[in-house]
């Protein structure tokens, strides 16, 4: 069986450099907070171009303290609109209901899967204070319009990076278009920690404030706490982790770009839909996602040929048990994109000669059985 995404091979171009980091971490006797933290936020806030990087426990907390922190500074109350796509993961939406906020669903572009502009300023009312694109299965979504809109509606933008380590347009990269962002290192993604991970970026230096004390129990200074906060603070050990894997996320988003080229290249079956790449450097590949009418059974096909994949996702976040009230309500790009969506096998060490098998079997696919 071809593996989706194969961590083992992943991690082990990097195991010595790992187990020296985590080993210089048990011994420095220092667990939370320290120096391998420190130097993560410096390394990757240079390198997503932002004054600040704040680390925290995972990328859910990293929506959920960003809105949570704009709440306590004043510009974010409760009952606020903040318009998101309807097609995201649900974290994204969670993160807004969390904040006693209110989540107005936007349809995304059916080719790029992102967030369609002209459907944000549809959606924009008297109360709508802030936008949350997604830059979904590692492509930017389009940051130069959406940060327009929100100039001209003098909205907020925090983008959910979640899934775009590395992507950029015009030399801007994920993480430096909004007021702020949230990162997700959760293991699967092109940059992952060996556990939870997360981190905000930002230039606002009153929001880097805020966050950084929110994240350790509402504290600025030990047993002096300016908010209510809670404890989602990225630990010593994977910081060491990130610390070690982010001089190898260019490279490995290479990788990701030539597996992406080939399946582009060779797929030619009728019944498959490609992506749409709007440019090179915009797209870091997280999953190659493709589009079928007969997803199950092409799903289906492909593992009885030995080939794994995963549906990203297969229920829009509006037919969740969780948001029940929302089950009436329609979108119907969003629900063709979640019935019809297939993740392929991509990663930096899917070797090219299985990329060619996965083509062949692709392309032999018979839609009409």
């Amino acid at each position: 069986m071809i593996p989706f995404l194969d961590l083992k091979a992943i991690n082990a171009q990097y195991r010595s450099e790992l187990v020296e980091a985590c080993t210089r971490v048990i011994d420095s006797g220092w667990y939370i907070c320290g120096s391998e933290l420190d130097q993560f936020e410096t390394n990757f806030a240079k390198y997503c171009g932002t004054k600040y990087a704040i680390g925290v426990a995972n990328g859910l907390d990293a929506l959920i303290l960003t809105l949570r922190a704009w709440k306590e500074l004043g510009k974010l109350k409760e009952g606020d609109e903040v318009i998101v796509p309807s097609n995201t993961y649900i974290a994204s939406i969670l993160a807004i209901t969390a904040n006693n906020l209110e989540p107005i669903l936007v349809e995304p572009n059916i080719n790029s899967f992102n967030i369609d502009p002209n459907n944000i300023k549809d959606a924009i009312t008297d109360k709508t204070r802030a936008i949350l694109p997604v830059h979904l299965y590692g492509q930017l979504a389009d940051m130069p319009a959406i940060m327009q809109i929100a100039k001209d509606n003098n909205l907020l933008v925090l983008e959910d990076s979640a899934q775009a380590h590395g992507a950029s347009y015009d030399s801007k990269m994920a993480g430096n278009w909004g007021d702020a962002s949230a990162f997700s290192f959760y293991p699967g993604k092109n940059l992952g920690a060996l556990g939870d991970a997360g981190a905000i970026t930002t230039n606002d230096d009153e929001l880097a404030k805020t966050l950084r004390a929110l994240r350790n129990y509402g504290s600025h200074e030990k047993y002096k706490n300016l908010f209510s906060g809670v404890n989602s603070r990225l630990d010593e050990i994977q910081a060491a982790m990130l610390n070690i894997k982010l001089p190898h996320l260019d490279e490995e988003v290479i990788c990701r770009r030539k597996v992406a080229e080939a399946y582009l290249d060779g797929i030619n079956n009728s019944a498959i839909i490609l992506p749409t790449v709007e440019n090179e450097s915009s797209h870091v590949w997280h999953v190659f996602v493709v589009r079928c009418k007969q997803r199950d059974s092409l799903q289906n096909y492909l593992a009885n040929n030995g080939v794994q994949t995963l549906i990203h996702y297969p229920i829009p976040p509006h037919k969740q048990q969780a948001y029940h009230e929302w089950n009436d309500q329609s979108y119907p790009i969003s629900e063709k994109i979640h019935a019809e969506v297939l993740s392929l096998p991509i990663g930096p060490t899917l070797s090219m000669s299985d990329v060619k098998k996965i083509i062949r079997i692709v392309n032999n696919f018979d839609f009409n059985v």
